[in-house]
Protein backbone atom coordinates (compact mmCIF):
# COMPACT_ATOMS: atom_id res chain seq x y z
CA UNK A 1 0.00 0.00 0.00
CA UNK A 2 2.95 2.74 0.74
CA UNK A 3 4.46 1.48 -2.33
CA UNK A 4 1.33 2.55 -4.18
CA UNK A 5 0.64 5.76 -2.26
CA UNK A 6 4.16 6.83 -2.94
CA UNK A 7 3.89 6.20 -6.64
CA UNK A 8 1.13 8.61 -6.99
CA UNK A 9 2.36 11.27 -4.64
CA UNK A 10 5.77 10.77 -7.40
CA UNK A 11 3.70 11.35 -9.99
CA UNK A 12 1.87 14.05 -8.66
CA UNK A 13 4.97 15.80 -7.62
CA UNK A 14 6.54 15.52 -11.38
CA UNK A 15 3.06 17.02 -13.04
CA UNK A 16 3.04 20.40 -10.26
CA UNK A 17 6.79 20.66 -11.37
CA UNK A 18 6.25 20.68 -14.86
CA UNK A 19 3.00 22.83 -14.17
CA UNK A 20 5.00 25.09 -11.88
CA UNK A 21 7.61 25.29 -14.59
CA UNK A 22 10.27 24.41 -12.68
CA UNK A 23 10.64 20.99 -15.14
CA UNK A 24 14.10 20.84 -16.94
CA UNK A 25 14.88 19.64 -20.34
CA UNK A 26 18.68 20.12 -19.22
CA UNK A 27 20.21 17.45 -17.39
CA UNK A 28 22.64 18.31 -15.41
CA UNK A 29 26.52 17.59 -15.73
CA UNK A 30 27.71 14.15 -14.51
CA UNK A 31 29.96 15.96 -11.90
CA UNK A 32 26.51 17.75 -10.64
CA UNK A 33 24.62 14.50 -10.21
CA UNK A 34 27.62 12.90 -7.88
CA UNK A 35 27.59 16.17 -5.76
CA UNK A 36 27.50 14.30 -2.03
CA UNK A 37 25.65 18.06 -0.39
CA UNK A 38 22.64 17.81 1.07
CA UNK A 39 20.05 18.25 -1.53
CA UNK A 40 22.77 18.50 -4.15
CA UNK A 41 22.59 22.09 -3.24
CA UNK A 42 26.24 22.89 -4.39
CA UNK A 43 25.81 21.71 -7.74
CA UNK A 44 22.02 22.63 -9.04
CA UNK A 45 18.79 23.89 -8.14
CA UNK A 46 16.45 22.38 -5.13
CA UNK A 47 14.24 21.41 -8.25
CA UNK A 48 16.98 20.07 -10.74
CA UNK A 49 17.43 17.44 -7.11
CA UNK A 50 14.05 16.50 -6.94
CA UNK A 51 13.73 16.20 -10.55
CA UNK A 52 16.91 14.35 -11.79
CA UNK A 53 18.24 12.84 -7.58
CA UNK A 54 14.97 12.07 -5.83
CA UNK A 55 12.55 10.98 -8.09
CA UNK A 56 14.61 8.65 -10.32
CA UNK A 57 15.97 7.15 -6.76
CA UNK A 58 12.23 6.91 -5.49
CA UNK A 59 11.35 5.43 -8.69
CA UNK A 60 14.28 2.62 -8.52
CA UNK A 61 13.38 1.92 -5.48
CA UNK A 62 9.24 1.54 -6.19
CA UNK A 63 10.14 -0.77 -9.43
CA UNK A 64 12.87 -2.75 -7.49
CA UNK A 65 10.16 -3.33 -4.22
CA UNK A 66 13.35 -2.12 -1.90
CA UNK A 67 13.16 -0.61 1.62
CA UNK A 68 11.59 3.23 1.22
CA UNK A 69 13.49 5.89 2.97
CA UNK A 70 12.10 6.49 6.49
CA UNK A 71 11.59 9.81 8.51
CA UNK A 72 12.61 11.90 5.34
CA UNK A 73 12.17 15.58 5.64
CA UNK A 74 12.64 17.31 2.04
CA UNK A 75 9.21 19.46 2.51
CA UNK A 76 11.08 21.71 4.97
CA UNK A 77 14.20 22.91 1.95
CA UNK A 78 11.20 23.56 0.13
CA UNK A 79 9.57 25.23 2.68
CA UNK A 80 12.54 27.48 2.89
CA UNK A 81 13.07 27.86 -0.50
CA UNK A 82 9.40 28.71 -1.93
CA UNK A 83 8.02 30.61 1.03
CA UNK A 84 7.82 33.70 -1.12
CA UNK A 85 6.04 31.77 -4.15
CA UNK A 86 2.87 30.79 -3.45
CA UNK A 87 2.68 29.28 -6.96
CA UNK A 88 5.13 26.62 -5.59
CA UNK A 89 2.83 25.64 -2.76
CA UNK A 90 1.69 22.98 -4.18
CA UNK A 91 4.74 21.49 -4.41
CA UNK A 92 5.57 22.01 -1.23
CA UNK A 93 2.17 20.66 -0.05
CA UNK A 94 2.77 17.41 -1.78
CA UNK A 95 6.68 16.90 -0.77
CA UNK A 96 5.11 17.48 2.83
CA UNK A 97 2.83 14.72 1.83
CA UNK A 98 5.59 12.33 0.93
CA UNK A 99 7.52 12.82 3.73
CA UNK A 100 4.35 12.08 5.86
CA UNK A 101 3.82 9.09 4.43
CA UNK A 102 6.87 8.05 4.28
CA UNK A 103 8.06 9.19 8.06
CA UNK A 104 4.83 6.54 9.55
CA UNK A 105 5.89 3.67 8.33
Amino acid sequence: MVYQQTQILLETLEQQLRTSQLWSELQPSVDALASTAPFACDTMSFENWLQFIFLPKMQQLLAQQLPLPQKIAIAPMAQQLWAEFPARYPVINTLEKIDALLSQQ
